[in-house]
């Protein structure tokens, strides 16, 4: 990790719980702990679900992009706290809030997931997300995550 607070696939694992088929962060080019993140999801025609979202016209499904922009999310979140995913440490998806969907993504096009922390009440963390490719917006939604929290 550099300055920018850029990560490899090896730093994204270390910061992520989530392993293929469910990895779906490549990298991270720019990470401010406490504000922001921007990571990237190459979407290429081996991934699982083409062969059945659609055979014909592969589209990555709509859950898929907002599970990317939630992983993208979750690093920002165990960066502004400090922690890494482990048995005592991880955060759920726990809501979502006006996501929308613009065009279809393909095969080919390399995602770009950004997420900016909203505000941290009662341990909820909110993020505003947007996804997009070659600069258009492609989807975008307001994301709740929250620590698991142990009897």
């Amino acid at each position: 990790m550099n300055d920018s607070g850029a990560m490899d696939i090896g730093a994204v694992r270390a910061q992520l719980p989530h392993r293929y088929p469910m990895l779906l962060i490549d990298r991270v080019t720019e990470c401010v702990p406490g504000t922001s993140i921007r990571a990237l999801k190459n979407v290429t025609a081996n991934e699982p679900f083409f062969q059945g979202h659609f055979p014909y016209r592969p589209v990555m499904p709509g859950v898929m992009i907002l599970e990317a922009l939630a992983q993208a999310a979750g690093i920002l979140a165990f960066r502004t706290a400090g922690v890494v995913p482990n048995e005592h440490s991880l955060f759920y998806f726990v809501g979502i809030d006006g996501a929308r969907f613009r065009r279809p993504v393909e095969p080919g096009d390399q995602l770009v997931l950004e997420a900016t922390l909203e505000r941290t009440i009662r341990g909820i963390w909110t993020f505003a997300t947007v996804a997009t490719v070659d600069g258009a917006e492609v989807a975008s939604a307001r994301m709740m995550i929250a620590p698991e929290v142990k009897p």
